[in-house]
């Protein structure tokens, strides 16, 4: 989200987890009245998808960055980079040499935020319910390496892996892993609404208008225990239409912080070296998230790999970012982002330059009739005010090769993606803003089975072989399996990467912490947030 010239260290090579106490502090500065804090995400409860902010159900960043404030996890990412550390837990880490056996212990003393007792038999309770009711976001997903959960005594929880999986301790830093109350969160069920029990740092309070949740209100747990300092009491959430009206709304100093999602006129006003505006403050953060086309591979429009290898040769990345988002993103050439380690450049290694010609001689190959009709599908107000001009471009640029009739459409979000788990686009923009800073995350997700996307596509070689042989490496940057994945995911292009951008907060001048606000995963640290004093 948003920038003072800061940049965050995002080269995140996974470090070997180590069985280590944390201490912390659950207490921190605050008073005063609630920060504000803006966004343009929206928050339905629809009938195809009613439960929202479920742990087990929520999959996308907009609902994590509700969940990461109000329930807590055995782990947490720390501030900037680095491996996971203990949260609700005192200390975790794998008991073998095989990577294998992951032991955690609990806090003395962890209370959920209405003061009933955590115990071990709740973690257990939380992680085997979201494996249990296997929603269809693909959350569940997150803890597939997951064989047996073993509990000793009140606080002691062992997790027995199918297979080695270096990127655990990550995984249980997520929100699926967060620990819910057995007595709010039926076993076999999901939770409908916008009620959300915890033992996180803040409560929440939802003011709804109808099926949409308009404003989330945290206020500081009085029952939290963990290593995170809260430096407020508490901190309101809006949800706003659009960019413009965000932004008015922090001009006016309605909100205090603006964060996603940012037009890029916004960020380069706010950037501008001759910018008067001394009352708000840019942060910057080298940003993890990635923008991609994804493919039903089962459509007739895309089945043939040579349509969706064409469309690899034929879409021009550098003039896409340069159109629509300046300095703002840059292009890639993998799922992973290049400044994660094991990134290569599998599809420009595949395709180098745009080429009709190279395109025109692949559709030709394959017996494919040109121009190919196609929709370019897009969701209208959940990656921003430019994505509408990103796909006017992507529109373009396929449609003056001459092999290809493509129209494009826009839907709302909670239409879009019921419609998507559905199969019923052949071509669609898509987002993703990782679980946690390490390559299996830009891969596993879309790749494995269960993948987020529901994409018919499956490589048994990947699935069997490459992605579990990877999460045995602890060395990621020279990992070749990793290597591997991105090569056939460039030969057979189930999934089209186009850029990857950094991430923006803009808050006004008396708002502390926006540094941290955001972590390596590029979610709401909503508790760094302070007024007046700086650390």
């Amino acid at each position: 989200m948003n920038r003072k010239n800061l940049v965050l260290p995002a080269v995140v090579g996974l470090l070997a987890p180590v069985l280590a106490a944390c201490g912390g502090s659950d207490s921190g500065s605050g008073g005063g009245n609630a920060i504000v804090v803006g966004t343009t995400d929206r928050f339905t409860a629809t009938k195809d998808a009613p439960a929202p902010l479920d742990p087990a159900y929520a999959y996308d960043v907009g609902s994590w960055n509700i969940l990461r404030q109000t329930v807590q996890t055995l782990m947490t990412l720390p501030k900037g980079d680095g491996q996971p550390v203990p949260e609700a837990a005192e200390s975790c880490g794998f008991t073998d040499t095989g990577n294998e056996r992951y032991a955690c212990k609990l806090r003395d003393g962890l209370k959920f935020s209405n003061g009933d007792a955590i115990t071990a038999a709740d973690v257990k309770f939380s992680i085997e319910r979201a494996r249990t009711i296997k929603a269809d976001t693909g959350v569940f997903a997150l803890m597939s390496t997951v064989d047996t959960i073993e509990t000793q005594g009140d606080r002691e929880v062992i997790f027995h892996l199918k297979t080695a999986d270096a990127t655990f301790p990550y995984k249980l830093s997520t929100p699926v892993a967060g620990i819910v109350n057995p007595d709010d969160y039926a076993k076999d069920k999901l939770r409908d609404g916008f009620a959300v029990d915890g033992s996180g740092p803040y409560t929440l309070k939802a003011e709804t208008d109808g099926d949409e949740m308009t404003r989330a209100v945290f206020t500081k747990n009085p029952h939290y225990k963990g290593t995170l300092k809260v430096n407020n009491d508490k901190v309101e959430m809006a949800s706003f239409a659009d960019a413009d009206t965000m932004g008015k709304a922090l001009d006016k100093g309605d909100i205090d912080v603006m964060t996603r999602s940012m037009t890029p006129a916004q960020v380069d006003k706010l950037s501008a070296p001759s910018s008067t505006d001394s009352k708000v403050e840019l942060v910057d953060v080298a940003g993890l998230g990635i923008r991609y086309l994804a493919f039903n591979t089962e459509a007739p429009e895309v089945e043939s790999k040579a349509v969706r290898a064409a469309m690899a040769q034929v879409i021009d990345r550098s003039k896409l970012v340069t159109e629509v988002y300046g300095t703002q993103a840059e292009p890639l050439y993998s799922l992973v982002p290049a400044s994660v380690a094991g990134h290569t450049n599998a599809f420009y290694n595949k395709y180098g330059d745009p080429s009709v010609a190279k395109a025109k001689a692949l559709l030709q190959k394959a017996d494919i009739s040109t121009p190919v009709k196609l929709t370019l599908n897009y969701t209208t107000d959940h990656y921003g005010a430019a994505t509408k001009q990103e796909f006017e471009v992507l529109q373009k640029q396929l449609n003056d090769s001459g092999l290809f009739d493509v129209t494009i459409k826009g839907t709302a979000w909670d239409a879009f993606i019921p419609a998507e788990r559905k199969g019923e686009y052949a071509v669609y923009g898509m987002g993703w803003f990782p679980d946690f800073p390490d390559a299996d995350n830009f891969l596993a997700p879309f790749l494995d089975k269960d993948n987020t996307l529901n994409s018919p596509y499956s490589n048994s070689k990947i699935i069997n072989t490459l992605i579990p042989e990877s999460r045995r490496e602890t060395d990621r940057a020279s990992d070749k399996s990793l290597t591997t994945i991105q090569d056939i995911v460039a030969d057979d292009v189930p999934i089209l990467p186009l850029w990857q951008g950094k991430e923006f907060v803009a808050a006004r001048d008396d708002i502390t912490g926006t540094a941290y606000v955001l972590n390596s995963a590029s979610s709401l640290q909503l508790w760094e947030l302070g007024r007046g004093v700086s650390e």
